[in-house]
């Protein structure tokens, strides 16, 4: 049974920083692909940030390049987003998921990613 445990997420001020955790199980986390993607409140999902399955390649959206870093530990099957410089506009819910068909370049396309996580809240206070 394939499951995630996302956390991190939180209030904080704009500015800030927060540090998300996505624990897999399941499945063979180090052959997948790992995004992650965010929705906020009226908006539909979007792609932040993927990483392959080996940690050698690493995607991002524009509006988080330089400020976001996706990273993994495949010896703990988890996968990380750090996040720096926060905005406002960044508050949304966060989504771990994987990807076993682009496990070799991590796409951006939610329609690639095989298993989601339950998502976990991030609030950037102005």
């Amino acid at each position: 049974q394939v499951r995630f445990v996302e956390s991190g997420g939180g209030l904080v001020q704009a500015g800030g920083s927060l540090r998300l955790s996505c624990a897999s199980s399941g499945f063979t986390f180090s052959s997948y692909a790992m995004g992650w993607f965010r929705q906020a409140p009226g908006k539909e999902r979007e792609f932040v940030a993927a990483i392959n399955y080996s940690g050698t390649s690493q995607k991002y959206a524009d509006s988080v390049k330089g400020r976001f870093t996706i990273s993994r530990d495949n010896a703990k099957n988890t996968v990380y987003l750090q996040m720096n410089s926060l905005k406002p506009e960044d508050t949304a819910v966060y989504y771990c998921a994987a990807s076993w068909s682009t496990r070799f370049y991590a796409s951006l396309r939610q329609s690639d990613y095989d298993y989601w996580g339950q998502g976990t809240q991030v609030t950037v206070s102005s």
